[in-house]
This record gives C-alpha cells, structure tokens and sequence, in this order.
C-alpha cells in the first residue's frame, strides 16, 4: 500500500493481512516531493497523484506494524537508498530487524524524481554507484564486528556498530529488466523487484546470466505492485515465481479491507486449498 498520513495506519494495515494469512506487507518511500519539478511523474498522469507527497517514513511505519504483528514479513518497496545516510540507515534496519525477530525485507531502488535526489546531493548520474556503495557499507556494518568502507560516496573506518540484525536482510533491487540492474543484482541483491511483472519471462535468462557470472544461484524474482489475475498468478507460478506483492489502494479501511477480502478469499485461501 502507498501510505500515507491519510490512508489505513499501517500498524492496523498488517495486522489485518497476517491474520487473513499474507505472507508479507510492503510500503513505499518518498522523503518530499518538489513543488516545482521538471520530472515528469511516472505514473504517466498529468498531475502527480497525492500520496506521493504524503508518504510516511517506511522504517518508522514498518517498526510500529512489528510491534502488532508476529509472523508477517515487513518490507519497503522501495526504499530510496541513494538518498539516505548510510551508516544511519544501516542502524535502523538493523534494529528493526532485531526487533521484529528477523522480518525485514529491504526493498531498494533508485529513484526517478530528479528534483527530489538533487535535495539529498545526489547527482542523478552518480545515484546508481551511490545506492550500490550505500548497500555494500550497509552490509558491512551489519555483519562485520569491525566495519569499514572505503569508496567514492562512503568511507569511515574500522567502527563498532550494534546492533547486528537478527539473521542476513535480504536486499532485493527493484527497477526495469536491463544488464546495468542485472548486473547489480548479481553483485549486492537478493533479489529483483520488479514493478507490475510486465515481461518477466523475456527477462529471465539474462538475469539468470548474470548471477551465473557472479559465481551465484539464481535470485528470487518478485512481482511487485501487482493487479492480480488468476490467470496472472498462475503464470507466474509457472515461471517459478514463489511471491507476488498485490496493490491495495492508497485509502481509508473502509477501501482497503474489501480489496483485502477479495484477495484473501481468491488467492490465499483458494491457492492454500490447492497446495498437495
């Protein structure tokens, strides 16, 4: 769900989904949205839509639904790495993993508002490298008793840094099929994210490829902000495809829970009636 100040609380948001058996829960990032942008919005729109100014702070929103919630894994989708501190970011995630017994699903990306980079320093060309060294100190940090960096975007050196999350955070990279995605995927990612599905089986061998030239297994793939079908998810089971993350919309409980309902009873239930 987009959330935001005017949508269903995210806290109440989670534990409606774990108690109807979803497997996970996932919330965007914008940390502002420039008045004046020359950013055309991506959604295709004329006028941005809204939500994408009055988007909550994913960790924070996160942290309050694993307060609620026990089996749930909680997620950003996408979190805008490049723009965040580093060693900060690296902190919060750690603890909320720590706190929620291992839950957290780091969904990163890379940005597409121009302006809104700008704000944080960040050269829209350097992002990519940016968000890339972002992860690898935040890796660091998270599994090293003494962490250090050293790049063109991030240094500091031997430091502490506690807590350590509860177990390896997956980070997985969301953005269009292409080898510059693949390639970083195969490097630092966990998995692909990528939004709405749309030619995933074309995609597929290349990524494949590029994990296999990193020494690695093939990552997860997850089909993210889906508007579901039976048909749809049927094909993507067929491609070997284990998660789909489904839109809920952006509104009060009164919008949210009946979308909820409906993909209870059509996927979770019927698709959990099906498993041998």
């Amino acid at each position: 769900m987009f959330a935001t100040d005017r949508a269903m609380p995210v806290p109440e948001l989670a534990v409606e989904a774990e108690q109807r058996g979803f497997t996970s829960l996932y919330v965007p990032e914008h940390t502002h949205i420039p008045v004046s942008r020359a950013t055309p919005p991506p959604t295709g729109d004329t006028v941005l839509p809204e939500e994408y100014s009055r988007t909550l702070d994913p960790l924070i929103a996160l942290a309050a639904a694993a307060s609620v919630t026990s089996r749930i894994t909680l997620g950003t989708g996408v979190c805008l790495i490049a723009e965040r501190e580093p060693i900060v970011t690296a902190k919060a995630v750690a603890t909320l993993d720590l706190l929620s017994g291992g839950r957290v699903a780091l969904g990163v990306g890379f940005g597409w508002n121009r302006e809104e980079a700008a704000d944080h320093g960040v050269l829209w060309k350097s992002r990519r490298d940016r968000a890339r060294e972002h992860v690898l100190a935040m890796r660091a940090l998270w599994t090293t008793e003494e962490a250090s960096y050293e790049g063109e975007h991030v240094r500091f050196a031997p430091s502490w840094a506690w807590p350590k999350p509860a177990r390896r955070v997956p980070v997985l990279l969301g953005g269009a099929a292409g080898p510059t995605l693949f390639r970083h995927v195969a490097e630092y990612g966990d998995g692909w994210l990528p939004i709405g599905g749309a030619g995933i089986r074309e995609a597929l061998p290349a990524l494949r490829d590029a994990c296999a030239r990193a020494g690695r297994d093939p990552v997860p793939v997850i089909p993210f902000g889906t508007e579901p079908t039976p048909a749809k998810l049927d094909y993507y089971a067929s491609l070997g495809i284990e998660e789909v993350v489904l839109r809920v919309p952006s509104g009060p409980r009164d919008q949210v829970l009946p979308v909820l309902d409906t993909y209870a009873e059509t996927y979770v239930t019927a698709r959990a009636d099906r498993t041998p």
